[in-house]
């Protein structure tokens, strides 16, 4: 493993039984993007949950990061943790990461699942990417920062059906909670494109489609769903964070599926 990934903190670990290893999206945490189903998904299983350099308690990367780097790099910590086999559920970026650990470490990985993902960003996802990273590296306002992920990566409805106190304490909590690689995270994530290795999985795939997604919309899950052998495709009522607007539904569908295909 290259030296910008060495100095990892430990990740979580949590449960009992087969493997499944957390992938977590950009600019987020292990907590942050899986936090309310981490309970119901270490009743029946091991939880890993490394975070990536730059979030958590992890130190930021001293250079680039890289798509195979953060693949090999939730490997070992799981591995070190001493769960050596596994499935592994990516969320948003989390879902390539997936991939990538899958194609690169194929005696270990079991089956994916991948939820609110894609295989490579689309123009639509790139503008809003590229947005996310001139507010992060502006140094300007938090708060408004804050608001534009509040607005991209909620559900329309769930959105409307906020109080004004409960959005403002939203805005108040992602303001507070950026992870210091956020920025290094979204340049490699306008990078990404794996739909040369989608072909090459050859492990059970459950791709997991929030229909209300404004962020990565449902066209980047049908890419991921059509370019998989096999892969099955389930949608959700949710928007892109389906931790927080319907995690019972989405913990159900991840064990579900795992029981269905052992793992």
């Amino acid at each position: 493993m290259t030296d910008q990934h060495t100095r990892t903190a430990a990740p979580l670990v949590r449960g009992q039984g087969p493997g499944l290893l957390l992938a977590h999206g950009a600019g987020s945490d292990i907590q942050d993007s899986f936090g309310p189903v981490l309970d119901a998904l270490a009743k029946s299983r091991t939880l890993v949950g490394p975070d990536y350099p730059g979030s958590g308690t992890t130190p930021s990367a001293a250079g680039p990061l890289t798509l195979d780097g953060l693949a090999d790099h939730i490997v070992e910590s799981s591995v070190r943790a001493g769960v050596h086999s596994f499935a592994i559920s990516g969320f948003s970026m989390g879902t390539t990461v997936a991939v990538r650990a899958a194609i690169r470490h194929p005696e270990r990985v079991t089956a994916l699942v991948l939820s609110a993902g894609f295989a490579r960003p689309s123009p639509r996802l790139r503008l809003a990417i590229d947005t996310w990273r001139a507010l992060v590296e502006s140094g300007g306002d938090n708060r408004t920062l804050a608001a534009y992920l509040s607005l991209v990566v909620g559900s329309v409805d769930w959105l409307e059906d906020r109080s004004q106190d409960e959005l403002e304490e939203q805005v108040r909590l992602f303001s507070q909670g950026l992870p210091p690689g956020t920025a290094q995270q979204l340049k490699l994530l306008n990078t990404i494109d794996v739909r040369a290795d989608l072909p090459r999985i050859r492990v059970p795939v459950l791709v997991v489609s929030p229909h209300g997604d404004l962020l990565t919309t449902p066209v980047h899950s049908r890419e991921l769903a059509a370019g998989i052998p096999g892969a099955r495709l389930v949608s959700v009522d949710s928007g892109h964070a389906i931790a927080a607007e319907r995690p019972g539904p989405w913990a159900a569908l991840i064990t579900e599926f795992l029981d269905a295909v052992g793992h």
